[in-house]
């Protein structure tokens, strides 16, 4: 009986881990002039102060207070928010393509093109850098 219970943990376990990580693999293909866009905050650490606060306020509520993709809205969903402490591209990505990705959005992420301002979304860019930073 004890090993029926290991059993079914350990297929819970690898059923939720490959899950989440389901939403950090797949592609988010962004247009090539993106790459050259420049973020007129980058290196300010106060714009990347307020962007933590833009993010507690407009993205906790799915990608979680440490930006690990666990937050309460987001667990309801069927592809998961992005954990930003996983995705090995971010390092990778311009400020260009994280903004775009930002601005347009894609399903079950919204665009945030109307709902937060240019200079909002920059600041955003600086903190989700910061987050992933944190591994």
């Amino acid at each position: 009986m004890k090993n029926k219970y290991s059993f079914l943990v350990v297929i819970a376990l690898v059923f939720i881990v490959s899950n989440s990580s389901i939403a950090q693999n797949s592609s988010w293909a962004v247009p090539e002039y993106t790459k050259g866009i420049k973020n007129p905050f980058a290196g300010n650490s106060s714009a990347t102060k307020e962007g933590k606060e833009i993010y507690e306020q407009m993205c906790v509520l799915c990608h979680g207070l440490t930006g690990k993709g666990n937050g309460e809205a987001g667990l309801s969903l069927d592809q998961k928010p992005a954990n930003f402490l996983y995705i090995k591209d971010i390092p990778y990505e311009t400020d260009g393509e994280i903004f775009w990705k930002l601005t347009v959005g894609k399903p079950p992420m919204s665009s945030y093109d109307e709902l937060l301002t240019e200079d909002q979304r920059w600041k955003l860019v600086n903190y989700i850098r910061e987050l992933n930073k944190k591994k």
